[in-house]
């Protein structure tokens, strides 16, 4: 019995050494499995990383490629620089030639940039010669001559001084803002010059003053008048403009409790923040440092807040209010830009006035009504009786390219109403 236990038993051992000979223990096999599992992660993010910075490489060389494209036009264009430009020019041995010698040269050239050095030199050249001649000669009547300008013959330089003509522009000014019966800009001009001179001198003084206007076109109240006279600019800009001038100078006067003349930094700049409430903030910096504010400057420092407000005999006014009416031109530029961009057209494209009309409200959604429909007449030049209401069907069929619309707005005074809704989070 015992020898047959010890042959079974035997038998089962050998079964077991079979079957079982190659087989771990759990613990082992527990262990491995971790470690194969913890390698199999590191294999899958090396793998994502792999892959990441392929993509990235993939860019790299395409960036490369375009850096290369563009080194090599920026070398072209060097060399055509260098093979073209002349030297810087020595703005020096302009003193010796303009009247009034080193001294006025360098009033007239401080803090300007060799474009508009050139402006003041030609306006320097340009006078010269203006004041060598005794007579002009008549533009004729055409259709393309302005009807102050519509005259055979030859008409008498006036020669008057640029502090004349500036006082000259500026009682005109008077009188337009004072009209009731508002007639075309360039006919007002020759009635003007018709009941301040008569009628037999006035034709002179139009030919006289519109030569000066438009060569002096660094001089402020020349180049605005220039520009409304010539249909450039509606006289609506220029007189907003004086329109908020005004407002300031109202403002920092009921901030001046002691009617000194004199306001803290801290007072301008809450003028400021308070008249203009859609400016950044780098905006009103820029006013408070043409102001006068400096970084050692301190919220109590005063300041003689009328001298932000004078003119020179020329009619030109301080940093201050050229760096107002700066940004206002700028502002007026990125207003346009973003309607551009909100329709999401060319240049070339015609656009249709309920598109037009559903960008400015998108971008400016405290655009009153009648605001809003003043725009829309001077964009497409529609009188007012014939502007259709939102939704009549002939909306669509009022067009003009975007081009012609966009000049048309910049002649006006266009201006954000209200800050634009922010995005939806996604």
């Amino acid at each position: 019995m015992t020898r047959q236990d010890l042959t079974r038993t035997q038998m089962e051992l050998n079964t077991m050494k079979a079957n079982f000979g190659d087989v771990v223990p759990r613990r082992d096999f527990e262990m491995q499995e971790k470690t194969n599992k913890d390698l199999q992660e590191q294999l899958d993010s090396l793998r994502d990383d792999y892959e990441e910075v392929c993509k990235e490489h993939e860019i790299l060389l395409q960036l490369h490629m375009t850096t290369l494209k563009e080194r090599d036009q920026f070398h072209s264009e060097l060399q055509e620089i260098q093979r073209t430009s002349t030297p810087r020019p020595d703005w020096s041995k302009c003193e010796d030639v303009v009247a009034g010698g080193p001294d006025r040269w360098q009033m007239l050239a401080e803090g300007k940039n060799s474009d508009q050095l050139v402006d003041v030199l030609l306006e320097e050249i340009g006078e010269g010669l203006l004041r060598e001649k005794d007579f002009f000669p008549g533009l004729g009547y055409g259709e393309a001559i302005p009807s102050f300008l519509r005259f055979d013959g030859i008409v008498e330089n006036k020669k008057p001084t640029k502090k004349d003509v500036v006082n000259l522009l500026k009682d005109a000014w008077k009188q337009r803002l004072v009209e009731e019966q508002k007639e075309k800009f360039p006919d007002f001009f020759f009635n003007f010059l018709e009941h301040r001179f008569g009628p037999g001198e006035a034709m002179a003084w139009a030919y006289t003053i519109f030569e000066n206007i438009k060569l002096f076109r660094s001089n402020e109240v020349m180049s605005q008048f220039y520009a409304v006279l010539m249909g450039k600019r509606s006289e609506n800009v220029y007189i907003k403009q004086k329109e908020t001038v005004a407002q300031l100078l109202k403002e920092m006067t009921n901030a001046d409790s002691q009617n000194e003349g004199l306001i803290t930094m801290e007072h301008l700049s809450t003028v400021l923040k308070s008249t203009f409430p859609f400016k950044k903030e780098e905006k009103i910096q820029e006013l408070m440092e043409a102001g006068g504010w400096h970084p050692n400057s301190s919220n109590a420092d005063l300041l003689n807040y009328r001298s932000l407000f004078t003119e020179d005999e020329e009619g030109q006014s301080t940093p201050f209010v050229q760096k107002l009416w700066e940004q206002y031109v700028d502002e007026k530029d990125e207003y346009l830009q973003e309607l551009k961009q909100e329709l999401g057209m060319e240049l070339h494209n015609e656009v249709t006035l309920p598109q037009i009309r559903e960008a400015l409200i998108s971008i400016d959604p405290s655009l009153e009504k009648q605001t809003l429909n003043s725009y829309l007449i001077q964009a497409f030049q529609l009188p007012m009786k014939e502007l259709p209401e939102e939704g009549e069907e002939k909306e669509e069929s009022i067009v003009v390219q975007l081009k012609i619309a966009l000049q048309r707005l910049q002649m006006i005074d266009i201006r954000r109403m209200g800050s634009r809704e922010p995005e939806p989070a996604s």
